[in-house]
């Protein structure tokens, strides 16, 4: 004998679908509809809450009827037995990482997008694998943990991309494996070498350990190519860094004109940066009597390196560089 307060199932409404929930934004108790910041009866159901029903994930809204008093002080309603004929369902929290550039995480977010999670509730953040807190990340376990504990008879799934999302240690992976096992959460990629959804227990977790360590070597390899590139660049004549505020043309211009007896105060208007932030103006004495000083360096005459580094050291003392005693030029640009 059915009970006459309760809808059958061909009368059940998408509230009643949703309600059979408990609500996790705003703490409503199964049987009772959402409510707003202001204690009120919320006009529609918040989306994680009728994200649980199986034909309403995609649904974009579903209105509270009129029977509940939207608008109007929230009171609590009677509890309704969650349905057992009812399949269980897939709730995803989805989770995207860059380190640097936004348009990977503007992929992400798109195709996390279409696979069927609101971009407005992807945890999503800028930083490196190599930082221990991503509270992001934190924030999208910590929500997946909540909903599990709220509906234990749906599977919560953490929607990443692809893994190296997650992390590049070996030890990091393993250690999120063993916190969703725990948790009863499951693990859901899009693309990469593991694509769909899996449980990381028994099988699963030796799988997703293999795939760690597959990282952890990858990672290494970007760390030994790395300085064998920056010294492929080196030989062939490319240096990294900022472009030099003294340029060659420049110097040949300063050594020319001081060998015809201009000071460099006198020269120093007269250069123009070409490149960098300041590109336009005009350098700094001291950038001078420094390029000064490193081309008699590089050019091996004692006369001109003592006579450069005495000119600096009188700048940078506040004096003015000393008359030039002619210096035989052994070098050349």
């Amino acid at each position: 004998m059915t009970d006459p307060q309760q809808p059958s199932p061909t009368d059940r409404s998408d509230a009643d679908d949703v309600e059979q929930h408990a609500g996790l934004k705003c703490a409503a108790q199964p049987g009772s509809p959402c409510r707003s910041r202001g204690g009120a009866v919320a006009s529609a159901h918040h989306t994680r809450r009728f994200t649980m029903v199986p034909r309403l994930k995609k649904a974009l809204r579903v209105p509270t009827p009129a029977d509940r008093g939207p608008g109007r002080p929230w009171r609590p309603g009677t509890p309704s037995p969650i349905d057992p004929d009812l399949p269980s369902a897939d709730i995803r929290i989805g989770y995207a990482r860059c380190s640097t550039l936004g348009q990977e995480r503007d992929s992400q977010l798109d195709a996390l997008s279409k696979h069927g999670i609101p971009r407005d509730e992807i945890f999503s953040e800028k930083t490196s694998t190599r930082l221990r807190v991503r509270p992001r990340c934190e924030g999208a376990l910590r929500t997946a943990r909540e909903i599990k504990a709220h509906a234990p008879h749906c599977r919560v799934v953490l929607t990443v991309y692809e893994m190296k999302r997650l992390g590049r240690g070996a030890a990091e992976l393993t250690a999120l494996a063993d916190h969703l096992t725990a948790h009863g959460l499951a693990l859901e990629m899009l693309a990469g070498p593991l694509p769909g959804i899996y449980d990381p227990t028994g099988p699963g977790k030796l799988l997703f350990a293999f795939f760690a360590a597959m990282a952890k070597t990858e990672r290494e390899n970007i760390r030994e190519s790395t300085p064998e590139g920056l010294d492929t660049a080196a030989r062939k004549g490319k240096h990294g860094g900022r472009p030099p505020v003294i340029t060659d043309d420049m110097l040949h211009t300063v050594l020319r004109r001081r060998a015809g007896g201009e000071s460099v105060e006198q020269i120093q208007p007269d250069l123009i940066i070409p490149t960098g932030t300041r590109k336009g103006q005009n350098p700094s004495v001291a950038s001078i009597y420094r390029a000064l000083a490193e081309h008699a360096k590089r050019g091996a005459c004692p006369e001109a390196v003592e006579q450069a580094h005495a000119d600096f050291a009188a700048l940078r003392a506040g004096g003015v560089p000393g008359p030039r005693p002619a210096i035989p030029d052994r070098t050349s640009l």
